[in-house]
């Protein structure tokens, strides 16, 4: 039986709890001992005045997008909320997620997906309708902390685009000491952060030249180059980045990375 590629690994896992399992799930089958330090937390937005107006709108628009799991919740909550979600989906709006694991959330409720980008961006997702998206009306329910990149390239195919808060990104209530003092400790070999605001967060709860001299003794994972990018700014190491910006590509890279360079990993 050969030895699986996380096999005595200790990886910490910085997502929302209700985002964990997944990742979790996947690194445990590739052996690893995973350990939870939620680093980011969800919240509706504090007026809904302004996602209340589009979900009472919604077949005026021709297309809507869900950028990640969290916008989709977020929306069909607030709909079911205000009762305004029909038994059957109307042909018009268009759904287009960025990733299967944004289109999954939307099957998993029912929600007909139209198109799934096949790069992992919302760029890349404007750039792939291009033409589908002159002269229409976009739906574009986001985080707080979203950047404008995506509604940009949106606009910049001819698109109308109502971009709306659907959620808030906040820190976690509370912050499990013991195991962000075996981090600090490098009593764990890595940690996976899925979105900038988790690695902010987690900055937050120590000193920024401890999370720089950190990156150099714990392997920091990023799923998907903006989180990377986030990371590689603060002036840390990425040691580990997802080609796929999804928990299986992930994993993949983690089980690529160690099983091709244990002798690099240096564990105190």
């Amino acid at each position: 039986m050969h030895k699986q590629p996380l096999s005595g690994k200790i990886v910490v896992n910085t997502r929302a709890p209700e985002q964990a399992q997944e990742l979790t799930a996947a690194l445990e089958a590739l052996g690893a001992e995973v350990r939870q330090l939620p680093m980011v937390s969800f919240a509706p937005p504090e007026n809904s005045t302004d996602l209340d107006a589009a979900l009472q709108r919604f077949p005026e628009f021709d297309w809507v997008i869900f950028t990640s799991q969290n916008a989709v919740r977020f929306v069909f909550r607030r709909g079911c909320e205000l009762k305004s979600r029909r038994s059957t989906q109307p042909a018009r709006p268009l759904i287009a997620a960025v990733g299967r694991a944004t289109a999954q959330a939307a099957r998993n409720l029912d929600i007909r997906v139209d198109y799934v980008a096949e790069n992992q961006s919302g760029e890349a997702l404007a750039a792939e309708l291009g033409g589908r998206l002159a002269g229409k009306k976009v739906f574009l329910p986001r985080s707080d902390r979203a950047d404008h990149r995506m509604p940009s390239a949106l606009r910049a195919a001819g698109a109308e685009v109502l971009e709306v808060e659907a959620y808030r990104t906040t820190a976690p209530e509370s912050v499990d000491s013991g195991v962000l003092e075996s981090i600090k400790g490098a009593g764990v070999h890595a940690v996976v952060f899925a979105s900038p605001s988790a690695f902010d967060n987690f900055r937050t709860a120590m000193t920024a030249d401890q999370v720089v001299d950190l990156s150099k003794r714990v392997q920091f994972c990023a799923i998907g180059p903006t989180t990377a990018g986030a990371i590689r700014e603060a002036g840390a190491r990425v040691a580990i980045e997802a080609d796929e910006f999804s928990v299986a590509g992930l994993a993949e890279a983690m089980a690529k990375y160690y099983g091709k360079s244990p002798s690099i990993v240096r564990h105190s």
